[in-house]
């Protein structure tokens, strides 16, 4: 809180870990790493910030939005798969 205090252009947001929409935002930025940060050599901070905003510019330009590959049904039974395996894994350490 005190570092917070001290830098008052940062502003926190509560996002909850379960949300979808937060996936495809950290996606997006999985993205923009692989396509335009790792591939670069950015000698300055003012070049990566000016590479990242070109990054922007392109995407913007044909955006397309991020599509579910699973169904419901699909991604439902996978957290029931790992709803069971969390359950036997906490009890053997009972």
């Amino acid at each position: 809180k005190a570092w917070l205090a001290r830098r008052p252009h940062y502003h926190v947001h509560f996002t909850p870990t379960s949300a979808s929409w937060i996936n495809q935002v950290e996606r997006w930025f999985a993205e923009l790493t692989r396509k335009q940060i790792q591939r670069g050599v950015h000698t300055s901070v003012r070049q990566l910030e000016a590479d990242i905003r070109t990054f922007i510019d392109l995407h913007n330009k044909n955006p397309k939005p991020f599509k579910w590959t699973k169904s419901a049904d699909q991604i439902l039974a996978s957290v029931k798969r790992f709803c069971h395996k969390a359950q036997q894994t906490l009890c053997g350490e009972l």
